[in-house]
């Protein structure tokens, strides 16, 4: 069992920033892989970014690269998404999820087994 616990988030103007974190119980953070998903109101819930066990590979959704980085610190069993230049579009919740597997891919919410409740970003024009 992994529980997370999400921080960070809030209210910010458009092309301002904000670090999300992630903190995950157990001792067992450093076999899971790790990813950040949002659902904004009305949608559907979207990979944002994910990172491997040891964070030698991450992996984004086309609309956030440049200006998202996800990162893990496994000392501190905490997993981060620095989040700049934000957008209007980037108002969601967001929540870190656990998995086992990277292969074949990342992305599907499916591929994850354990999830945070989520914390909400909110992006001012």
């Amino acid at each position: 069992q992994v529980q997370l616990v999400e921080s960070g988030g809030g209210l910010v103007q458009a092309g301002g920033s904000l670090r999300l974190s992630c903190a995950a119980s157990g001792r067992r953070f450093s076999t899971y892989v790790m990813g950040w998903f949002r659902q904004a109101p009305g949608k559907e819930r979207e990979f944002v970014a994910a990172i491997t066990r040891s964070g030698s590979s991450t992996e984004y959704t086309e609309s956030v690269k440049g200006r998202f980085t996800i990162s893990r610190d496994n000392a501190k069993n905490t997993v981060y998404l620095q989040m700049n230049i934000l957008k209007p579009e980037d108002t969601a919740v967001y929540y870190c999820a656990a998995g086992v597997s990277w292969y074949p891919t990342p992305r599907p919410s499916g591929s994850y087994d354990y999830w945070g409740q989520g914390t909400q970003v909110t992006v001012s024009s």
